[in-house]
């Protein structure tokens, strides 16, 4: 009887259980009776795998809101490490989620367990000189972007261009009337998706900003309509009582759970905080204005760490700004609102970032799941035939 294959996985973010869920189920196809296991999100879940710890407790950005967090994530890596060499898997998958993912991979490549990095760090745009620490921590990186496998074959580092999952799933013609008929919109009202990101930390930087923005803009067009996607029952709460102390309870929205997707496609433009669901936006084909702020200190420690002049994706795939970024102190009620209507109202500029976005939907679009479980099938085949690892005892102290 064939030996259940074990494969290992962290996710760190809602944007990373979107990616490694149907990665699960194209592994699944090809090795029926694989287990899956490690830390993952809902959509993992409900694809088979076993969690072994919240998600949300890894979702935290920028330095001082990861120095906060860092005894907490500490204590989780080490039990996840100890966890996986105490019982080896065939294969461990580290899904985005660098600074948590890098560290461990190191380790258990160290042990002799093959490791990929599904979703490869930023070293484009900041933090350039993590691509020494990739080489040593993945056997394999699986990359998003057609721009990427260059820079990691310099450095000598195996990588497979697998597309992004969010274009496999987003049709070649989304339907906006389809979209509004599910909300119950007026077909011809203008309508607005607002976006403030998926972590609490988001929300509390952005939930008053997107409101008091919305506010402004009912001012100037009676009949919009706004639509606000979130990812949890946290947020939502977290979300309603932002719109209670700014005062918007009359404000024509409606909050969500879920349906970020449809959201956008229902809506004329869409403000977004900067990260994947810029991308998606970009890839539905929406007109949308990016924004973003995070505590002062944290922008002052970051920011001049960039490589690039842009931070949304649409942008960095552009090579040009195509979308308005609007952050940190320029983001304002005013400048935001001022930003979305002249999308609303300029058809030249919403058909030139149209034009842009197909582009980049095109692009990529490559069946990323099946492609990346293409590129670890050998991984998995290298670890089966090879002789079983002997278990030496660590040095005391090496493990939490």
């Amino acid at each position: 009887m064939e030996r259940q294959v074990r494969i290992a996985m962290v996710a760190g973010e809602a944007s990373g259980d979107l990616i490694a869920a149907p990665l699960i189920a194209a592994l699944k196809a090809r090795l029926p009776g694989a287990r899956f296991f490690g830390i993952g999100g809902p959509k993992m879940q409900s694809a088979g795998f076993e969690t072994w710890f919240d998600m949300e407790t890894l979702a935290v950005r920028g330095y001082v809101e990861a120095a906060r967090s860092i005894p907490r994530i500490l204590s989780i890596r080490g039990q996840v490490k100890s966890r996986l060499l105490d019982n080896p898997p065939d294969l461990f998958v580290g899904i985005d989620a660098p600074d948590f993912n890098l560290g461990l991979e190191e380790r258990l490549r160290s042990a002799g367990i093959p490791t990929a990095h599904y979703v490869g760090p930023s070293i484009w745009a900041w933090r350039g000189e993590r691509i020494h620490k990739i080489k040593r921590a993945a056997d394999r990186v699986l990359a998003l972007f057609p721009f990427e496998p260059a820079i990691y074959e310099k450095a000598g580092i195996p990588v497979t261009f697998v597309g992004h999952p969010l274009a496999d799933e987003v049709p070649a013609m989304p339907d906006r009337d389809i979209a509004r008929e599910q909300f119950r919109l007026p077909l011809n009202a203008p309508v607005f998706a607002l976006l403030p990101g998926s972590r609490r930390g988001e929300l509390e930087q952005h939930a008053g900003l997107f409101l008091d923005t919305a506010k402004l803009i009912v001012q100037q067009v009676p009949d919009a309509r706004f639509l606000v996607p979130l990812t949890s029952r946290a947020t939502r709460m977290q979300f309603e009582v932002a719109q209670y102390e700014h005062k918007a309870a009359d404000l024509p929205l409606t909050i969500l759970f879920g349906h970020a997707q449809m959201a956008m496609t229902a809506a004329d433009v869409v403000l977004v905080a900067s990260g994947t669901a810029t991308l998606e936006a970009a890839l539905l084909r929406r007109p949308m204005v990016i924004t973003y702020r995070v505590p002062k200190l944290t922008w002052h420690l970051m920011w001049p760490r960039r490589l690039l002049p842009y931070v949304g994706l649409p942008n960095v795939l552009a090579g040009r700004f195509v979308v308005p970024e609007i952050l940190q102190a320029e983001a304002t009620p005013a400048n935001l609102a001022q930003a979305l209507l002249n999308q609303l109202r300029d058809k030249v500029v919403r058909e030139r970032q149209q034009l842009c976005f197909e582009a980049i939907y095109q692009s990529l679009r490559q069946g990323a799941a099946e492609r990346a479980a293409e590129a670890l099938l050998p991984m998995l085949e290298t670890r089966r035939t090879a002789p079983a690892p002997v278990s030496l005892p660590l040095p005391e102290g090496s493990r939490p």
